[in-house]
C-alpha cells in the first residue's frame, strides 16, 4: 500500500505527454517497490540568446553561472523529492541534471504516472522489453517552471543506429577512411593534434585489440581511445559485428584514421531518452571541451517527447556555446524517415539547427579521385540518406535563401541535411569489427568523418568553430555540389538540397574559406 499523506500537490509538465510504444504487448504492472532511476532537468539561471555563430566561445565557468541551475533550484529540488521519498544521487548546475531515484511507487507519486513493463518494437527492428508509461508528467507544485523535463521514467529504446551493410557480392566498391581523407582533399599537414573528439554511443563496445590492428595496417599509428560510462553504461562489446558493435567501431575507426592525432573520448550510455540526454550534456561539459562531438543514433523527430528533445537540444546549445561543433546523422530511410504513414519525416538529433546534420551520397572514384557522386538511395530495402524539412524546428537565419522546400507537415522549417559524404554500403567504409574484416555504410559513418575534418580544420585555424553552419554555408562554393539522385520526396539540384545539403567536402578549400571567414564569423 502507499502512504497517500505524502501525495503531493501535482502540476502538469508540458511537453511530456508520451504515446504508447509501437506494437506494446506482454503489459504487466511494476512491483511497487521496483527500483527506477531517471533524470530531472531543471531551468537555466538565464536564456541563452540564439546562437548564429558569430559569438566567441564562452569560458565553461563564465558559461555555468549564467547558464546552468542555481544553487537554490538544485536545493529547492532536492528538499521536494526527497521529502517523496526519492534518493538525489547526483545535482550538476552545468548539465541542469539532478539523477534520482526510488521505488515505482514513489516515483509514481512524485510524477503522476503509473509504470509497467511491456515488450514492444525496438526502433532499428526487433523487439524490447522494458518500463513503459503513456500520457503525461506532472511535477510536483514547488517546482512547476523548475523542472523543464522528467526523463527515464519510461527506459524504451530512444535510438537506432544509422549504419547499413550489404552482402559482399552487392559491392561495388570500398574505401578506407584513409583513402576518403584523400579523395576529399582533407588539409595536409593536419592530423586532429590537440583536439579531443566525443563520439555518443547508445550500446555497443570497441575491441582494443581490434583498434590496434585496425590503425596498424592503415599506417596511422595508435589513435588514443578512451570509454567513459554514462548512468551506468560502458563499453561492452557484444561480439555482434551486425549489432551495436558495428556502430561503435565504425565510429571509432573513421575518427582515428582521418584524424589520428585527436584524443578519441567515447562516451557510452543506456538507449533511453535519459541516456541520450545525459551522454551528450556529459560530453559537452568535460574537460577539455571536446573540438567535436558525433553523433551516429537517432529517430525520427515526432517519436521523441517535446520534452526530450528539447532537453537534448538544450544540451546541444551547451556544447555549441562552448565551442563544440556537433555532426549527426540524418538518417537511413530516405524521406520518410521509416515511417509508415505517408508523410516526410527528419530524424532528430539531426534536425536540431545546432547540429550540423550529414546526409549520405555514393562514391565512384578512380583511385583516389573522384569520378561519380550522387545521392545514395537503393531503394526501399537498401537504404537512402535522410532528409527533408522539420516539423520541430524554425528555418534558421543561415538557411534563408538556399530554398529549403515546404511540404505537407511544414512549411519554413529547418531544412536537413546541412552536408554529406559517402554512405552508399555498396561504395562503403572499409573496417574491422569483432574480429572481422567488412564494409558498412549509412550516414553514421558521415557524422565522424565530418567530426574528424572538424577537428583538422580546427587544428589548422586554432579557433573552434562551435555552431559551424553560418560560415559553412558562406562557404557553399567550395563544396563538392551533388547534383543528381533523390531520396524519395526531394531530389538534389544545384547548390542546397535536401538530400546532400551542400554536398560532400574539399576539405582544404573549405579550411581556406574558414580561415578566411572566422574573423567574421567570430571564430
Amino acid at each position: 500500500m502507499t502512504d497517500s499523506s505524502k501525495d503531493p500537490q501535482l502540476v502538469p509538465l508540458a511537453g511530456s505527454e508520451r504515446p504508447s510504444a509501437p506494437g506494446v504487448r506482454a503489459a504487466a504492472a511494476l512491483p511497487p517497490d521496483s527500483p527506477v532511476q531517471a533524470t530531472v532537468v531543471v531551468r537555466r539561471a538565464n536564456p541563452v540568446a540564439p546562437l548564429d555563430g558569430t559569438a566567441v566561445p564562452m569560458d565553461r565557468a563564465a558559461f555555468v553561472s549564467a547558464h546552468g541551475a542555481t544553487e537554490a533550484d538544485l536545493d529547492l529540488v532536492r528538499t521536494t523529492l526527497e521529502a517523496l521519498d526519492l534518493a538525489v544521487l547526483s545535482a550538476d548546475p552545468a548539465t541542469r541534471h539532478v539523477r534520482v531515484e526510488g521505488t515505482t511507487a514513489a516515483m509514481g507519486r512524485a510524477f503522476g504516472t503509473d509504470l509497467e513493463t511491456v515488450t514492444s518494437d525496438a526502433p532499428g527492428g526487433g523487439s524490447a522489453q522494458h518500463r513503459h508509461r503513456s500520457g503525461g508528467l506532472s511535477v510536483p507544485a514547488a517546482l512547476d517552471g523548475v523542472v523543464v523535463a522528467v526523463l527515464g521514467l519510461d527506459d524504451r529504446p530512444q535510438a537506432r543506429t544509422q549504419f547499413r551493410s550489404v552482402p559482399a557480392a552487392a559491392r561495388a566498391t570500398s574505401y578506407s577512411p584513409v583513402e576518403l581523407g584523400t579523395a576529399y582533399a582533407f588539409p595536409p599537414d593536419t592530423d586532429g593534434s590537440g583536439q579531443t573528439v566525443a563520439i555518443i554511443e547508445l550500446g555497443g563496445g570497441y575491441v582494443q585489440s581490434d583498434l590496434d590492428a585496425y590503425f596498424s595496417g592503415l599506417g596511422v599509428g595508435s589513435p588514443s581511445v578512451t570509454a567513459v560510462g554514462v548512468d551506468g553504461a560502458e563499453n561492452v562489446p557484444g561480439g555482434d559485428p551486425n549489432g551495436a558493435d558495428g556502430e561503435v567501431m565504425l565510429d571509432v575507426e573513421v575518427v582515428g584514421a582521418l584524424a589520428p592525432g585527436a584524443a578519441i573520448v567515447v562516451y557510452f550510455a543506456p538507449n533511453t531518452d535519459a541516456g541520450f540526454v545525459d551522454a551528450v550534456a556529459t560530453a559537452a561539459h568535460a574537460t577539455p571541451t571536446p573540438t567535436a562531438m558525433s553523433i551516429s543514433w537517432g529517430q525520427s523527430e515526432d517519436a521523441w517527447t517535446a520534452q526530450a528533445r528539447s532537453a537534448l537540444d538544450d544540451a546541444v546549445v551547451d556544447a555549441v556555446s562552448l565551442g563544440v561543433t556537433v555532426t549527426a546523422a540524418a538518417g537511413d530511410n530516405g524521406s520518410t524517415d521509416g515511417q509508415s504513414d505517408g508523410g516526410q519525416h527528419v530524424d532528430f538529433p539531426a534536425s536540431s539547427p545546432h547540429v550540423l546534420a550529414c546526409g549520405g551520397t555514393r562514391l565512384e572514384a578512380s583511385g583516389t579521385t573522384i569520378t561519380s557522386e550522387t545521392v545514395w538511395n537503393d531503394g526501399a530495402s537498401g537504404g537512402a540518406t535522410g532528409g527533408g524539412v522539420s516539423d520541430a524546428f524554425p528555418l534558421p537565419t543561415w538557411q534563408q535563401g538556399v530554398g529549403v522546400p515546404g511540404t505537407a507537415e511544414s512549411s519554413g522549417g529547418r531544412g536537413v541535411p546541412d552536408v554529406a559524404a559517402v554512405a552508399d554500403p555498396q561504395t562503403g567504409y572499409e573496417v574491422l569489427v569483432d574480429g572481422n574484416r567488412t564494409v558498412i555504410g549509412g550516414t553514421s559513418a558521415v557524422a565522424p568523418l565530418w567530426a574528424a575534418l572538424i577537428a583538422r580544420i580546427v587544428q589548422s585555424t586554432g579557433r573552434p568553430l562551435g555552431l559551424a553552419q553560418p560560415v559553412l554555408y558562406s562557404a557553399a562554393s567550395t563544396f563538392r555540389d551533388v547534383t543528381s539522385g533523390s531520396n524519395g520526396a526531394f531530389a538534389a539540384a544545384p547548390g542546397w538540397d535536401a538530400c546532400t545539403g551542400l554536398g560532400s567536402p574539399d576539405g582544404a578549400a573549405l579550411l581556406g574559406a574558414v580561415a578566411a571567414g572566422s574573423g567574421s564569423a567570430g571564430r
